[in-house]
């Protein structure tokens, strides 16, 4: 039997197919992205400087809730059997964010567990947004251990005897939906937007699912399509959203990555990234979150030694930072 979420869910679809065309939804679930509707992808034209090597973000920004997360949480919360139960999951922010935006819409219970040392703006949105209770977990933005902080928080809660009936969760570290999320629609968009000329992605280490989704489908079309991961070069890092993945154990390993469609990892640290953010955002007008600012810094290296045509995923805005960039911005003041 169906539940609320999907009944409403099919009764929309039957209701009235979006029209991309003039842009006419029957609700905002509908602008979630796909091949017939893509994020925009926008070249780079100031702050690289190697026209051998041109750079392209994918501005995931334009997801209906602000971030590539949208894609993954769509998937996997249409396809829960939720039931009468609380959807709860760990979140660095932005997973947190379009889920509580979906199960709004939906009707659904959320409860979201958030490290504490994520921006207070992240917190406070999903005040905002109604989820049912924000849980804060002592720990760094990406704990070693699944055990641990968040992860460790909402494991319990669907394990333990007195609350495992009340609770569900997507799992976004172990739930395949987000990796076939960006190979339906992330992957597709580019190809098609690249008209099939790119030869580099450049994109994050998080759970993993949006570099092993997109560039399994790149791959796919062209083996010679060269897939770069970004990850923090310190395991303490400022960069939410992001994992250092070397030199962790197998068993702590995001569950959906598979190492095959990756070439190349590339180290990024906190100064490095958010340099190139302000240095994005003042150059190209284009307000990016810290995560962009590492993967793009890593694109901009590859350029002096390479040519072709780069795409670079840039997850969410600056907007959910202010608070992190204000610490760097006091910073750079301070050196002039």
């Amino acid at each position: 039997m169906e539940d609320r979420a999907e009944q409403e869910h099919t009764s929309r679809k039957r209701d009235q197919e979006p029209d991309h065309v003039l842009r006419v939804y029957s609700d905002i679930t509908e602008l979630i992205p796909s091949p017939e509707n893509p994020t925009p992808l926008v070249r780079l034209n100031r702050i690289n400087q190697n026209k051998d090597f041109q750079i392209y973000l994918k501005l995931e920004r334009y997801n209906p809730f602000g971030s590539v997360k949208d894609r993954i949480a769509y998937e996997m919360l249409k396809a829960l059997e939720v039931g009468k139960r609380t959807v709860v999951e760990p979140s660095s922010g932005n997973t947190g964010i379009a889920l509580t935006c979906l199960a709004n819409a939906w009707g659904i219970a959320v409860e979201v567990a958030v490290p504490q040392r994520i921006p207070e703006e992240k917190k406070i949105m999903l005040r905002f947004l109604g989820a049912r209770k924000v849980w804060e977990a002592d720990d760094s933005l990406c704990p070693r251990f699944p055990s641990e902080g968040a992860r460790g928080l909402v494991d319990a809660l669907i394990r333990s005897p007195a609350t495992k009936d009340k609770y569900i969760s997507p799992n976004q570290y172990e739930n395949e939906l987000n990796v076939q999320a960006h190979y339906r629609t992330t992957g597709p968009e580019i190809w098609k937007q690249t008209r099939g000329e790119i030869n580099y992605l450049f994109a994050g280490l998080g759970t993993c699912g949006t570099i092993v989704g997109a560039g399994r489908y790149l791959k796919e079309q062209n083996p010679e399509i060269r897939v770069i991961g970004v990850e923090p070069s310190s395991a303490t890092h400022r960069l939410p959203g992001m994992k250092r993945i070397t030199g962790l154990a197998p068993e702590y390993i995001p569950k959906i990555l598979d190492s095959s469609v990756i070439d190349e990892t590339i180290e990024v640290s906190d100064g490095e990234a958010y340099k190139t953010a302000v240095e994005l955002a003042r150059s190209e007008g284009i307000p990016a979150g810290p995560t962009t600012g590492a993967i793009l810094w890593a694109a901009l290296n590859y350029a002096s030694s390479h040519r072709g045509l780069a795409v670079v995923i840039s997850p969410d805005d600056a907007f959910k930072y202010t608070s992190f960039y204000r610490d760097y911005l006091e910073g750079e003041t301070g050196k002039s």
